[in-house]
């Protein structure tokens, strides 16, 4: 007769062999969702991955992805205007939009200067590169990725969503 060697060991269950356990990834059901398909949090998420995932099929030749599209979209847009000011109305937090510029300027999309007015501050221009590839990255996001989401939810549908997660955005 064998003697635990401590309390702890007379009670702890046997482990399950390997040919005890179940692989649930050779069940075919689904995952059952529960109270996450009611929240608006994770349905928001699961869309934003897909949204994205199409967007980067999209521009892929350009090598974009939707915040450096978003970049040049703002500094096409507004011309002359500080990292801050970018930064800040695209959420972005001041050490990854840092690397973020790294990565665009390395490519000649854009370029920081000292500002005139403040030394301590950069401001931010497109290039003549960074125009032509924002104008492609429009061209094929509007034709191609946006026109997706208009055909998968209607025009109407789209328009609608575009109000709420802007009404959102605002409020919240």
């Amino acid at each position: 007769m064998t003697v635990p060697k401590s309390a702890s060991d007379a009670i702890r269950p046997a482990r399950p062999s390997r040919k005890d356990i179940v692989d649930p990834a050779g069940d075919d059901s689904m995952l059952q969702l529960g109270e996450l398909s009611g929240l608006l949090g994770y349905s928001l998420k699961r869309a934003q991955l897909k949204v994205f995932e199409d967007f980067l099929r999209c521009v892929a030749p350009l090598q974009l992805t939707p915040a450096q599209f978003s970049v040049l979209l703002l500094l096409d847009k507004n011309p002359g205007r500080n990292q801050t000011e970018i930064a800040n109305t695209l959420g972005i937090l001041r050490p990854n939009f840092v690397a973020m510029l790294d990565a665009l300027e390395s490519r000649d999309l854009c370029a920081r200067m000292r500002s005139t007015n403040d030394r301590r501050s950069h401001i931010l221009v497109l290039t003549d590169k960074g125009r032509a590839v924002l104008a492609r990255a429009k061209k094929l996001v509007a034709t191609k990725h946006e026109a997706r989401l208009i055909e998968v939810l209607g025009p109407s549908n789209h328009a609608a969503l575009l109000e709420m997660l802007a009404k959102l955005a605002r409020e919240y």
